[in-house]
């Protein structure tokens, strides 16, 4: 379910002349039933609000005075998120003969054409207030208090996200929670000036038009208007002739990947951080530490200990919290099972409040082999919002594939990723040419439809990968570095930077020439440790090292130490 939350306007919204019907009655009980949420957000002052519509109970939460006031029905507490302008300012509106006035417990609210006299009392007396036009109410409230205000405070409230609600209104006053809702809906009675800006536009008026929406969504969820929400889309790049790319932030499940060094890491960073920018909460599953430095989020886990279930579900029960589980404390051999574990307790999360929005799974290969148990792990058919990232595709277990609906490729021979993709699932290959990406570069396959190039848009961030790992931890025989020498006699093993610069210090000089000659210190960071820049700098080194051991020892050293942080 996408939208947990409805967030609907009073006054000719979800009340005609003031009453609300008892078909609209009925609407909001079946609201409830289909589990979802409502909240009330009102310019009304609450005991007014009370008094014509005392069926208060129908919603969680209660907005009144266009934000300034929090009420909840069950608990019957307010909380007051302003306070009332001073009394020398009301005494002033009474002075000019401001009539009518009504005071409540923060708002202060007339009618036009006051609205002069009141914009020369706030001049007059220097105060910080705003006036907010409703049709042709004038009110008078503290600044940076309005309908937008009170529904973030009533979600914090309920530890649910602005990316659930679907919101609902008439009037100026509700651009405000109108725009910062997922989907946006506008009563067939709304102002033009409403219209024009929402979503969606209801064929029926007041009430009747909730209930045309409540209906929607607890039929469909709002399915039929996803192609409409392109606002809300993650921006990817630009393919021919500019054209945005981008991907759906709900029904989609992306599989992203390529070759070690074509760009796949900086394509990923790129999309997180424009899903943390457009509010929607991930959690990031990180066997290789790979994200531990990513900013706005909280770590779980390191090369010692593996995160709980409980810790987990524990931070991500702030909407406003994203996570990176780190999984170098977790074996290889079972990584599987841990995933196994954590999917049901994420996705029950997302029963209940519809997140995390984004599921990220580095290293998928690791976490859905081929070799899945299906009979213990059954991965849900209706999974969205999620992204794999791997380097081979085709080792991953068919039934996770069979869920990508956008698959985003990079480095030599993309095409071949599209094709092992297609040859695991048993889908038709699309016919594609042999590409050969630029830096930069990556090709997007809406599954159905015809591959696409296009220039990524990269991150702002530059993450230092595997610190820890690379540094301290144990990589496997395969990733190791082994000094063997020109004959092979010997077989010193290097799992981590560390050793590898002990070793690299106290082997022999003829040793050390022997690997430097071949190349194989920049070969092994950039195929094991996949650190390019290093590669690269080491490369440079073993071109220029002019037959000296203790030079280029201590020149590679130098360039491991100025990105890991090594023992001193």
């Amino acid at each position: 379910m996408r939208y947990f939350v409805l967030a609907t306007d009073y006054d000719g919204t979800l009340a005609t002349d003031g009453h609300v019907h008892d078909a609209t009655k009925d609407a909001l009980k079946r609201l409830r039933t289909s589990g979802r949420k409502s909240i009330l957000v009102t310019g009304r002052e609450l005991d007014d609000l009370q008094r014509v519509f005392p069926e208060l109970d129908l919603f969680d939460y209660v907005v009144a005075e266009n934000g300034a006031v929090l009420y909840c029905p069950a608990t019957k507490q307010e909380k007051l998120l302003g306070t009332l302008p001073p009394d020398e300012f009301i005494q002033a509106l009474q002075a000019k003969n401001v009539d009518p006035l009504s005071v409540g417990k923060v708002i202060v609210a007339t009618w036009h054409p006051n609205e002069n006299k009141v914009l020369e009392t706030i001049r007059e007396q220097g105060l910080e207030l705003q006036v907010i036009f409703n049709k042709g109410a004038v009110m008078v409230l503290p600044s940076g208090i309005n309908k937008a205000a009170g529904l973030k405070a009533a979600l914090e409230e309920m530890k649910l996200s602005l990316h659930n609600v679907v919101a609902v209104g008439d009037a100026e006053n509700d651009h405000a929670f109108l725009n910062i809702s997922e989907c946006s809906v506008a009563v067939a009675n709304a102002l033009p000036v409403v219209k024009e800006k929402v979503d969606i536009v209801t064929e029926c008026s007041r009430g009747d038009g909730v209930i045309e929406l409540i209906d929607k969504l607890i039929a469909s969820d709002l399915s039929e208007v996803d192609e409409t929400l392109q606002g809300n889309n993650i921006h990817v790049g630009k393919g021919e002739n500019d054209v945005e790319v981008s991907i759906k932030p709900y029904s989609t499940n992306a599989l992203l990947a390529g070759t070690s060094g074509g760009g796949k890491s900086t394509l990923a960073t790129g999309i997180l951080e424009r899903i943390a920018e457009a509010g929607y909460q991930f959690c990031i599953i990180d066997p290789e530490g790979d994200y531990e430095n990513f900013a706005g989020a909280v770590v779980l886990g390191d090369a010692d200990r593996a995160p709980s279930i409980d810790e987990i579900q524990s931070i991500l029960e702030q909407p406003n919290q994203n996570l990176i589980i780190n999984l170098l404390g977790v074996g290889l051999q079972d990584r599987p099972k841990f995933f196994a574990e954590l999917l049901p307790a994420l996705l029950e999360l997302r029963s209940r409040t519809g997140r995390p929005h984004w599921i990220i799974v580095d290293e998928a290969h690791h976490l859905l082999p081929t070799s899945l148990n299906t009979a213990a792990f059954t991965l849900p058919q209706q999974l969205h919002g999620v992204m794999m990232i791997t380097v081979h595709p085709d080792h991953m277990a068919p039934s996770a594939l069979s869920l990508v609906n956008t698959m985003l490729t990079v480095g030599q021979a993309p095409e071949n990723n599209i094709k092992l993709f297609c040859e695991t699932v048993g889908d038709k290959t699309p016919e594609l040419t042999p590409q050969k990406l630029e830096k930069g570069e990556a090709l997007i396959w809406f599954r159905g439809n015809e591959p696409q190039r296009f220039r990524f848009t990269p991150g702002k961030t530059e993450r230092r990968r595997h610190v820890r790992k690379y540094a301290e931890g144990q990589l496997g025989e395969d990733k190791s570095f082994y000094f063997t020498g020109k004959e092979g006699k010997l077989k010193l093993r290097a799992q981590n930077l560390i050793l590898f610069t002990q070793i690299g210090e106290g082997v022999d000089d003829e040793t050390w020439l022997h690997h430097l000659h071949q190349n194989d210190y920049s070969r092994w960071f950039r195929e094991a440790i996949k650190d390019n820049s290093l590669a690269e700098e080491v490369e440079e080194i073993e071109k220029n090292a002019n037959g000296s051991a203790s030079e280029s020892r201590q020149a590679i050293k130098a360039a491991i130490e100025e990105r890991y942080t090594l023992p001193a």
